[in-house]
């Protein structure tokens, strides 16, 4: 038997060379743009890396500022609880002097000498002078 006789096509070789052409144009595109996500992504991680730090060091600068701000409202609280303080210790001095001056007007002795003994009708030196004392210290 003999073999079929079948010719090849004329065309095979220009096919090939542009089929090999075609896909060495495609490499090459997308090798660029390989090159081209390369750089890309290159350029987000360093973004990355500056957002990082950057949201580092606010982070540190917060953590600065919130311990400020307490030791703020810490020292202001400290400062009002004085304030009520010495506000208290006054109106008690002040309610103390009153009840002496009352008690001195009813007739009763405040010096040490006569301390809640009947004072007659004139007015006592130690006493005044005790009155005198607690009202101007």
């Amino acid at each position: 038997m003999r073999e079929s006789y079948r010719p090849k096509p004329q065309n095979n070789g220009v096919e090939e060379s542009v089929n090999k052409k075609e896909l060495l144009e495609k490499f090459t595109q997308m090798e660029k743009q390989v090159g081209e996500l390369y750089n890309e992504f290159g350029t987000l991680k360093e973004s990355l890396a500056r957002l990082i730090e950057e949201n580092h060091h606010l982070s540190v600068e917060n953590h600065h500022l919130r311990k400020r701000l307490d030791e703020q409202n810490h020292s202001q609280s400290n400062e009002k609880e004085n304030q009520q303080q010495k506000e208290a210790e006054e109106k008690a001095i002040g309610e103390g002097y009153d009840n002496l001056a009352r008690i001195y007007e009813e007739g009763f002795h405040i010096c040490n000498v006569h301390f809640g003994s009947p004072r007659d009708e004139e007015d006592c030196l130690f006493c005044l002078l005790f009155l005198n004392k607690q009202h101007n210290g």
